[in-house]
């Protein structure tokens, strides 16, 4: 298990919120993963939020079920957007949230370019790699997140 890999729910957790998910791990390390659920579009747009009321339609994406409260993303876009943190060679994750949005609204930025999610999901150190021992979880590498 690395970042950059994707891991798909299995039947095993059907009827969970993690049924159907299609997660992409941001952070993984020792003290345990982090990542997002990428085929669940949140049912609002950015826009329907009151401080982005002015800006572009974009969408959102349900990115898991911890800290609801803020907004995340995953991006290809360094030279655009400052301060994200290296994922794989092509994407990272998080920067400086304020000049996203505005290349969002200057239509230099696009859903080919960036994922902004509501919550993320977490697991505590050896949580995934259980679940994944046990059958919850299939690890993949060959998914695209940008298309």
């Amino acid at each position: 298990m690395k970042a950059g890999q994707f891991i798909h729910a299995s039947s095993l957790l059907d009827d969970s919120i993690f049924e159907k998910a299609v997660i992409f791990i941001t952070e993984y390390n020792a003290k345990g993963a982090m990542g997002f659920i990428v085929n669940r579009q949140f049912p609002r747009g950015l826009t329907e939020l009151e401080e982005f009321r002015h800006g572009l339609p974009f969408p959102l994406y349900e990115g898991g079920p911890v800290d609801q409260e803020h907004l995340f993303f995953v991006h290809q876009r360094p030279d655009l957007v400052p301060g994200g943190t290296p994922v794989t060679e092509k994407l990272y994750y998080g920067g400086d949230f304020k000049t996203a949005v505005a290349q969002i609204n200057k239509r230099v930025l696009t859903g080919q370019d960036i994922k902004i999610f509501i919550g993320y999901c977490g697991w505590d150190q050896g949580e995934l790699e259980a679940e994944i021992a046990e059958g919850s979880w299939t690890v993949t590498d060959s998914e695209v997140l940008f298309t």
